[in-house]
């Protein structure tokens, strides 16, 4: 099993969920972060006046899913949260070593 977390802009939350339901991929959580990558924020103006504002809103996605399916939902993430310009995001994979489910006490993949 993978845990995938990527990084997306909040105004692609919604086609990457549906994208991801498509294909057979419900299970996610889902929060609203902030951060920066190699843009080091924007500078903005307001009122003549120059802001920096270096910690941009992003949402982060995490999903943990089979090894086999890991390359499907990357694909579709990439595909749909894709813009071309700097600030897209990042995807994040890693093992995950056990599953539990609270409510049954199923493990493995039973509890995916």
């Amino acid at each position: 099993m993978k845990r995938i977390l990527a990084i997306i802009r909040p105004d692609k939350l919604e086609n990457v969920k549906k994208a991801l339901e498509e294909i057979g991929c419900n299970g996610m959580t889902v929060k609203e972060v902030k951060g920066r990558g190699i843009q080091l924020g924007v500078t903005e103006s307001y009122r003549g006046r120059d802001y920096k504002v270096d910690l941009l809103p992003k949402t982060e996605i995490e999903i943990v899913a089979q090894d086999e399916d890991v390359e499907s939902i990357t694909n579709k993430i990439v595909e749909t949260a894709r813009t071309g310009d700097i600030g897209d995001g990042k995807i994040f994979i890693s093992p995950v070593e056990e599953v539990i489910r609270i409510r049954t006490g199923e493990t493995g993949k039973k509890a995916v």
